[in-house]
Protein backbone atom coordinates (compact mmCIF):
# COMPACT_ATOMS: atom_id res chain seq x y z
CA UNK A 1 0.00 0.00 0.00
CA UNK A 2 1.64 3.28 -1.18
CA UNK A 3 0.93 5.74 1.86
CA UNK A 4 -1.07 9.03 1.51
CA UNK A 5 0.60 12.47 1.69
CA UNK A 6 -2.70 14.30 3.90
CA UNK A 7 0.59 16.05 6.50
CA UNK A 8 1.41 18.06 2.94
CA UNK A 9 -2.24 19.26 3.34
CA UNK A 10 -1.27 20.35 6.86
CA UNK A 11 1.94 22.05 5.53
CA UNK A 12 -0.17 24.11 3.12
CA UNK A 13 -2.20 24.82 5.74
CA UNK A 14 -0.21 26.26 8.20
CA UNK A 15 2.24 27.90 5.24
CA UNK A 16 -0.89 29.98 4.28
CA UNK A 17 -1.30 30.74 7.78
CA UNK A 18 2.08 31.57 7.93
CA UNK A 19 2.00 34.28 5.48
CA UNK A 20 -1.53 35.54 6.08
CA UNK A 21 -0.06 36.49 9.74
CA UNK A 22 2.59 38.52 8.29
CA UNK A 23 0.53 40.04 5.94
CA UNK A 24 -1.29 41.38 9.07
CA UNK A 25 1.83 41.85 11.26
CA UNK A 26 3.54 44.50 8.81
CA UNK A 27 1.17 46.37 6.82
CA UNK A 28 1.17 48.50 10.12
CA UNK A 29 5.08 49.39 8.92
CA UNK A 30 4.06 49.94 5.32
CA UNK A 31 1.00 52.26 6.38
CA UNK A 32 3.39 53.99 9.18
CA UNK A 33 4.24 56.94 6.91
CA UNK A 34 0.67 57.44 5.87
CA UNK A 35 -0.83 56.45 9.90
CA UNK A 36 1.66 59.09 11.20
CA UNK A 37 0.63 61.92 8.74
CA UNK A 38 -2.97 61.17 9.82
CA UNK A 39 -2.85 61.24 13.49
CA UNK A 40 0.44 63.84 14.09
CA UNK A 41 2.59 61.33 15.42
CA UNK A 42 6.07 60.84 16.33
CA UNK A 43 9.23 58.57 16.31
CA UNK A 44 8.39 57.28 19.58
CA UNK A 45 4.92 56.97 19.63
CA UNK A 46 4.86 55.27 16.31
CA UNK A 47 7.56 53.14 17.85
CA UNK A 48 4.85 52.22 21.33
CA UNK A 49 2.28 51.39 18.26
CA UNK A 50 4.99 48.90 16.82
CA UNK A 51 6.29 47.43 19.80
CA UNK A 52 2.03 46.94 21.28
CA UNK A 53 1.42 43.95 19.54
CA UNK A 54 4.70 42.53 20.37
CA UNK A 55 4.22 42.47 24.02
CA UNK A 56 0.96 41.66 24.09
CA UNK A 57 2.08 38.97 21.53
CA UNK A 58 4.84 37.84 24.57
CA UNK A 59 2.63 37.94 27.05
CA UNK A 60 0.45 35.60 26.30
CA UNK A 61 2.66 32.92 24.13
CA UNK A 62 3.17 30.15 26.98
CA UNK A 63 -0.44 29.99 27.79
CA UNK A 64 -1.40 29.78 24.33
CA UNK A 65 0.82 27.12 23.89
CA UNK A 66 -0.05 25.28 26.76
CA UNK A 67 -3.75 25.49 25.57
CA UNK A 68 -2.37 23.78 22.31
CA UNK A 69 -0.45 20.45 24.33
CA UNK A 70 -4.16 20.59 26.02
CA UNK A 71 -6.96 21.48 23.83
CA UNK A 72 -5.40 21.07 20.72
CA UNK A 73 -4.32 22.83 17.47
CA UNK A 74 -7.56 22.51 15.96
CA UNK A 75 -9.90 24.49 18.32
CA UNK A 76 -7.10 27.01 19.47
CA UNK A 77 -5.64 27.87 16.19
CA UNK A 78 -9.26 28.70 14.98
CA UNK A 79 -9.78 31.35 17.89
CA UNK A 80 -6.45 32.46 17.47
CA UNK A 81 -7.33 33.74 13.91
CA UNK A 82 -10.64 34.64 14.25
CA UNK A 83 -9.52 36.68 17.42
CA UNK A 84 -6.48 38.43 15.43
CA UNK A 85 -8.21 38.95 12.24
CA UNK A 86 -10.97 40.86 14.28
CA UNK A 87 -8.54 43.31 15.71
CA UNK A 88 -6.55 43.69 12.54
CA UNK A 89 -9.51 44.51 11.43
CA UNK A 90 -9.95 47.21 13.81
CA UNK A 91 -7.12 48.82 13.60
CA UNK A 92 -8.69 50.73 10.51
CA UNK A 93 -10.74 52.20 13.05
CA UNK A 94 -8.50 53.97 15.01
CA UNK A 95 -8.78 57.94 15.72
CA UNK A 96 -5.72 58.64 17.48
CA UNK A 97 -2.76 57.35 19.26
CA UNK A 98 -4.05 55.86 22.07
CA UNK A 99 -6.97 53.75 20.23
CA UNK A 100 -4.50 52.64 17.61
CA UNK A 101 -2.10 51.31 20.63
CA UNK A 102 -4.93 49.07 22.29
CA UNK A 103 -6.10 47.96 18.63
CA UNK A 104 -2.62 46.63 18.21
CA UNK A 105 -2.49 45.69 21.84
CA UNK A 106 -5.75 43.86 21.39
CA UNK A 107 -4.58 42.08 18.08
CA UNK A 108 -1.27 41.38 19.72
CA UNK A 109 -3.15 39.38 22.53
CA UNK A 110 -5.03 37.49 19.80
CA UNK A 111 -2.11 35.90 17.59
CA UNK A 112 -0.41 34.83 20.11
CA UNK A 113 0.26 31.46 20.11
CA UNK A 114 -0.51 30.81 16.60
CA UNK A 115 3.51 29.55 15.66
CA UNK A 116 3.61 27.36 18.90
CA UNK A 117 -0.02 25.78 17.89
CA UNK A 118 1.53 24.82 14.44
CA UNK A 119 4.87 23.49 15.87
CA UNK A 120 2.77 21.22 17.79
CA UNK A 121 0.56 20.17 14.52
CA UNK A 122 3.86 19.39 13.43
CA UNK A 123 4.51 17.04 16.64
CA UNK A 124 1.89 15.16 15.79
CA UNK A 125 1.61 15.23 11.96
CA UNK A 126 5.32 14.49 11.20
CA UNK A 127 7.95 12.02 11.78
CA UNK A 128 11.12 13.37 13.26
CA UNK A 129 13.65 13.57 10.32
CA UNK A 130 10.63 15.78 8.71
CA UNK A 131 9.83 18.53 11.56
CA UNK A 132 13.19 20.94 10.70
CA UNK A 133 11.89 20.78 6.82
CA UNK A 134 8.24 21.69 7.66
CA UNK A 135 9.11 24.31 9.85
CA UNK A 136 11.57 25.68 6.85
CA UNK A 137 8.37 25.53 4.67
CA UNK A 138 6.14 27.60 7.37
CA UNK A 139 8.76 30.68 8.57
CA UNK A 140 9.69 30.79 4.73
CA UNK A 141 5.63 31.98 4.57
CA UNK A 142 6.24 34.14 6.96
CA UNK A 143 9.22 36.15 5.51
CA UNK A 144 7.02 35.85 2.30
CA UNK A 145 4.03 37.25 3.73
CA UNK A 146 6.45 39.87 5.49
CA UNK A 147 7.81 40.29 1.52
CA UNK A 148 4.93 40.95 -0.55
CA UNK A 149 2.85 43.33 1.71
CA UNK A 150 4.78 46.12 1.60
CA UNK A 151 4.05 46.50 -2.32
CA UNK A 152 0.79 44.90 -1.67
CA UNK A 153 0.05 47.99 1.11
CA UNK A 154 1.43 50.64 -1.09
CA UNK A 155 -0.92 49.70 -4.22
CA UNK A 156 -4.01 49.28 -1.87
CA UNK A 157 -3.14 52.45 0.32
CA UNK A 158 -3.38 54.20 -3.13
CA UNK A 159 -6.30 53.28 -4.22
CA UNK A 160 -8.56 52.61 -1.27
CA UNK A 161 -6.70 54.01 1.68
CA UNK A 162 -4.64 52.69 4.90
CA UNK A 163 -8.67 52.34 6.64
CA UNK A 164 -10.05 49.87 3.96
CA UNK A 165 -6.67 48.43 3.61
CA UNK A 166 -6.61 46.58 7.43
CA UNK A 167 -10.27 45.93 6.82
CA UNK A 168 -9.63 43.84 3.75
CA UNK A 169 -6.72 41.95 5.77
CA UNK A 170 -8.88 41.10 8.35
CA UNK A 171 -11.32 39.50 6.34
CA UNK A 172 -8.18 36.70 5.20
CA UNK A 173 -7.59 34.91 8.66
CA UNK A 174 -11.61 34.39 9.04
CA UNK A 175 -11.46 32.62 5.57
CA UNK A 176 -8.50 30.58 6.40
CA UNK A 177 -10.05 29.75 9.85
CA UNK A 178 -13.38 27.98 8.29
CA UNK A 179 -11.58 25.76 6.12
CA UNK A 180 -9.25 24.71 8.92
CA UNK A 181 -11.77 23.59 11.44
CA UNK A 182 -13.36 21.66 8.63
CA UNK A 183 -10.85 19.81 7.45
CA UNK A 184 -7.96 19.82 10.14
CA UNK A 185 -8.38 17.02 13.03
CA UNK A 186 -5.66 16.75 16.05
CA UNK A 187 -4.98 13.32 15.67
CA UNK A 188 -4.00 11.82 11.90
CA UNK A 189 -5.55 9.06 13.25
CA UNK A 190 -8.74 10.03 13.18
CA UNK A 191 -8.90 11.65 9.45
CA UNK A 192 -10.60 10.14 6.94
CA UNK A 193 -7.60 10.64 4.19
CA UNK A 194 -4.72 9.19 6.29
CA UNK A 195 -4.19 5.36 5.76
CA UNK A 196 -2.11 3.31 7.66
CA UNK A 197 0.78 3.68 5.67
CA UNK A 198 1.02 6.87 5.42
CA UNK A 199 0.05 6.52 10.16
CA UNK A 200 3.09 4.52 10.13
CA UNK A 201 5.77 7.05 9.18
CA UNK A 202 3.96 9.78 10.86
CA UNK A 203 4.40 7.67 14.10
CA UNK A 204 7.92 6.49 13.55
CA UNK A 205 9.74 7.79 16.75
CA UNK A 206 6.88 9.46 18.07
CA UNK A 207 6.55 10.91 21.54
CA UNK A 208 4.06 9.13 23.71
CA UNK A 209 1.08 12.27 23.73
CA UNK A 210 1.30 14.29 27.26
CA UNK A 211 -1.04 13.91 29.42
CA UNK A 212 -3.10 16.47 31.48
CA UNK A 213 -1.79 16.15 34.76
CA UNK A 214 0.14 18.62 36.99
CA UNK A 215 2.79 20.71 35.10
CA UNK A 216 6.02 21.77 36.76
CA UNK A 217 6.29 25.34 35.34
CA UNK A 218 9.81 25.73 37.01
CA UNK A 219 11.61 23.29 34.59
CA UNK A 220 10.59 26.16 32.07
CA UNK A 221 13.56 28.27 33.32
CA UNK A 222 16.08 25.42 33.38
CA UNK A 223 19.76 26.41 32.20
CA UNK A 224 19.27 24.77 28.91
CA UNK A 225 15.82 26.29 28.15
CA UNK A 226 17.39 29.70 29.37
CA UNK A 227 20.14 29.63 26.45
CA UNK A 228 16.83 28.56 23.77
CA UNK A 229 15.45 31.96 24.79
CA UNK A 230 18.22 34.10 24.72
CA UNK A 231 19.30 32.42 21.54
CA UNK A 232 15.50 33.37 19.77
CA UNK A 233 15.84 36.81 21.75
CA UNK A 234 18.10 37.28 18.99
CA UNK A 235 16.04 36.15 16.24
CA UNK A 236 13.22 38.06 17.47
CA UNK A 237 15.26 41.26 17.98
CA UNK A 238 16.99 41.59 14.95
CA UNK A 239 13.57 40.50 12.52
CA UNK A 240 11.59 43.46 13.79
CA UNK A 241 13.25 46.27 12.85
CA UNK A 242 12.71 45.05 8.91
CA UNK A 243 9.00 44.56 9.72
CA UNK A 244 8.56 47.69 11.49
CA UNK A 245 11.38 50.81 10.51
CA UNK A 246 12.64 49.05 7.63
CA UNK A 247 10.25 51.02 4.48
CA UNK A 248 10.70 54.53 7.04
CA UNK A 249 14.16 53.70 6.88
CA UNK A 250 14.72 53.54 3.23
CA UNK A 251 12.38 56.00 2.44
CA UNK A 252 13.96 58.65 4.95
CA UNK A 253 17.40 57.78 5.64
CA UNK A 254 18.26 56.28 2.35
CA UNK A 255 16.26 58.50 0.05
CA UNK A 256 13.92 56.17 -1.60
CA UNK A 257 10.28 56.53 -2.69
CA UNK A 258 7.70 55.74 -0.79
CA UNK A 259 7.30 52.71 -3.45
CA UNK A 260 10.68 51.96 -3.79
CA UNK A 261 10.76 51.70 -0.16
CA UNK A 262 7.76 49.38 -0.31
CA UNK A 263 9.33 46.57 -3.28
CA UNK A 264 12.96 47.07 -0.99
CA UNK A 265 11.25 45.51 1.90
CA UNK A 266 9.29 43.26 0.51
CA UNK A 267 13.09 42.19 -1.55
CA UNK A 268 14.58 42.15 1.77
CA UNK A 269 12.07 39.86 3.54
CA UNK A 270 11.77 37.38 0.20
CA UNK A 271 15.61 36.79 0.75
CA UNK A 272 15.26 35.91 4.64
CA UNK A 273 12.13 33.26 3.01
CA UNK A 274 14.36 31.52 0.84
CA UNK A 275 17.21 31.39 3.42
CA UNK A 276 14.77 30.27 6.16
CA UNK A 277 13.62 27.25 3.68
CA UNK A 278 17.08 26.44 3.22
CA UNK A 279 17.97 26.68 7.00
CA UNK A 280 15.02 23.68 7.22
CA UNK A 281 16.54 21.49 5.05
CA UNK A 282 19.99 22.17 5.86
CA UNK A 283 19.34 21.55 9.64
CA UNK A 284 17.66 18.29 8.86
CA UNK A 285 20.19 17.04 6.44
CA UNK A 286 22.93 18.10 9.56
CA UNK A 287 21.58 16.08 11.88
CA UNK A 288 21.28 12.89 10.01
CA UNK A 289 24.80 13.38 9.30
CA UNK A 290 26.59 14.80 12.40
CA UNK A 291 24.00 14.73 15.32
CA UNK A 292 21.21 16.84 16.68
CA UNK A 293 24.32 19.20 18.61
CA UNK A 294 25.78 20.00 15.19
CA UNK A 295 22.82 20.16 13.01
CA UNK A 296 21.19 22.15 14.98
CA UNK A 297 24.01 24.73 15.79
CA UNK A 298 23.85 26.57 12.52
CA UNK A 299 23.65 29.83 14.38
CA UNK A 300 26.70 29.99 15.88
CA UNK A 301 28.73 30.67 12.58
CA UNK A 302 25.47 32.56 11.06
CA UNK A 303 24.71 35.25 13.62
CA UNK A 304 27.99 37.05 13.84
CA UNK A 305 28.30 36.63 10.02
CA UNK A 306 24.59 38.54 9.63
CA UNK A 307 26.19 41.09 12.42
CA UNK A 308 29.21 42.22 10.35
CA UNK A 309 26.70 42.58 7.45
CA UNK A 310 25.07 44.65 9.28
CA UNK A 311 27.71 47.09 10.51
CA UNK A 312 28.49 46.88 6.64
CA UNK A 313 25.06 48.22 5.84
CA UNK A 314 25.47 50.92 8.32
CA UNK A 315 28.73 52.22 7.04
CA UNK A 316 28.31 52.34 2.93
CA UNK A 317 27.21 55.45 2.05
CA UNK A 318 25.59 54.10 -1.22
CA UNK A 319 22.14 53.27 -0.43
CA UNK A 320 21.11 50.51 -3.07
CA UNK A 321 24.83 48.89 -1.55
CA UNK A 322 22.82 48.95 2.22
CA UNK A 323 19.74 47.66 0.73
CA UNK A 324 21.52 44.84 -0.03
CA UNK A 325 23.31 44.07 2.82
CA UNK A 326 20.19 44.04 4.76
CA UNK A 327 19.00 41.65 2.71
CA UNK A 328 21.86 39.68 3.01
CA UNK A 329 21.87 40.38 6.39
CA UNK A 330 18.35 39.09 7.16
CA UNK A 331 18.94 36.01 5.09
CA UNK A 332 22.46 34.88 6.77
CA UNK A 333 20.55 35.09 9.64
CA UNK A 334 17.40 33.30 8.84
CA UNK A 335 19.22 30.34 7.69
CA UNK A 336 19.33 29.34 11.76
CA UNK A 337 15.37 30.38 12.17
CA UNK A 338 13.92 26.48 11.56
CA UNK A 339 16.67 25.13 13.79
CA UNK A 340 15.51 26.89 16.48
CA UNK A 341 12.23 25.77 16.42
CA UNK A 342 12.98 21.87 15.61
CA UNK A 343 15.58 22.64 18.89
CA UNK A 344 12.31 22.99 20.62
CA UNK A 345 11.13 19.49 19.77
CA UNK A 346 14.38 17.93 20.59
CA UNK A 347 14.28 19.37 23.61
CA UNK A 348 10.40 19.36 24.81
CA UNK A 349 9.51 16.28 23.38
CA UNK A 350 5.92 15.86 24.06
CA UNK A 351 5.51 19.07 25.69
CA UNK A 352 6.57 21.12 22.65
CA UNK A 353 4.09 23.23 22.35
CA UNK A 354 4.75 24.83 25.61
CA UNK A 355 8.48 25.13 25.05
CA UNK A 356 8.12 26.77 21.41
CA UNK A 357 5.80 29.14 23.40
CA UNK A 358 8.49 29.92 26.01
CA UNK A 359 10.66 30.38 23.71
CA UNK A 360 8.59 32.55 21.11
CA UNK A 361 7.55 34.66 24.21
CA UNK A 362 11.08 35.74 24.87
CA UNK A 363 11.97 36.09 20.80
CA UNK A 364 8.81 38.32 20.85
CA UNK A 365 10.16 40.10 24.19
CA UNK A 366 13.68 41.11 21.53
CA UNK A 367 10.84 42.13 18.95
CA UNK A 368 9.46 44.44 20.94
CA UNK A 369 12.42 45.88 22.57
CA UNK A 370 13.76 46.37 18.92
CA UNK A 371 11.31 48.80 17.52
CA UNK A 372 11.80 50.69 20.79
CA UNK A 373 15.46 50.97 20.75
CA UNK A 374 15.19 52.47 16.97
CA UNK A 375 12.55 54.88 18.05
CA UNK A 376 14.40 56.21 20.72
CA UNK A 377 17.81 56.70 18.93
CA UNK A 378 16.27 58.57 16.17
CA UNK A 379 13.87 60.70 18.68
CA UNK A 380 16.82 61.26 21.34
CA UNK A 381 19.67 61.60 18.94
CA UNK A 382 18.87 61.91 15.31
CA UNK A 383 20.60 58.43 15.12
CA UNK A 384 20.10 55.35 12.62
CA UNK A 385 23.48 54.12 13.13
CA UNK A 386 23.86 53.54 17.06
CA UNK A 387 20.93 50.92 16.72
CA UNK A 388 22.34 49.08 14.02
CA UNK A 389 25.57 48.85 16.09
CA UNK A 390 23.44 47.41 19.14
CA UNK A 391 21.71 44.86 16.81
CA UNK A 392 25.45 43.89 15.74
CA UNK A 393 26.18 43.25 19.33
CA UNK A 394 22.69 41.07 19.53
CA UNK A 395 23.49 39.01 16.77
CA UNK A 396 27.01 37.71 18.70
CA UNK A 397 25.18 37.33 21.93
CA UNK A 398 22.87 34.69 20.22
CA UNK A 399 25.56 32.94 18.63
CA UNK A 400 27.06 32.31 22.11
CA UNK A 401 24.02 31.30 23.28
CA UNK A 402 23.36 28.84 20.56
CA UNK A 403 26.91 27.14 20.97
CA UNK A 404 25.89 26.53 24.53
CA UNK A 405 22.37 24.82 23.61
CA UNK A 406 22.39 21.08 23.65
CA UNK A 407 19.29 19.72 21.91
CA UNK A 408 20.46 16.05 23.59
CA UNK A 409 19.22 17.22 26.90
CA UNK A 410 15.79 17.07 27.32
CA UNK A 411 13.85 18.81 30.08
CA UNK A 412 11.11 17.26 32.15
CA UNK A 413 8.14 19.36 32.73
CA UNK A 414 5.62 16.97 34.29
CA UNK A 415 5.06 18.04 38.12
CA UNK A 416 6.66 15.53 40.57
CA UNK A 417 4.91 13.74 42.67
Amino acid sequence: MQPTHARRKVLAFTTILAIITYLDRVAISSAAPAVRSEMGLDAVQMGWVFSAFTWAYAAFEIPSGWLGDVMGPRKVLTRIVIWWSAFTAATGLAWNFVSLLVARLLFGMGEAGAFPNTSRSFAKWFPVDERGAAHGWVFMGTRMGGAITPPIVVMLITSIGWRRTFFAFGMLGVIWAWFWWRWFRDEPSQHPVVNQAELAIIVAGREAPAGHGGFDWGALLSPNLLLVYGMYFTMGYTLYFNLTWLPTYLKDVRGFTLQQAGWLSGIVLFTGGVATYGGGKLTDALVKRYGLKIGRSMGVVTLPIAGLLLIGAAQTENPMAAAILLAATLGVADLSVSSCWAICHDIGGRNAGIVTGAMNTWGNIGGALSPLVVGYAVGWWNSWTVPFYITAAIYLFGAICTFFVDPRRRVNLAAPH
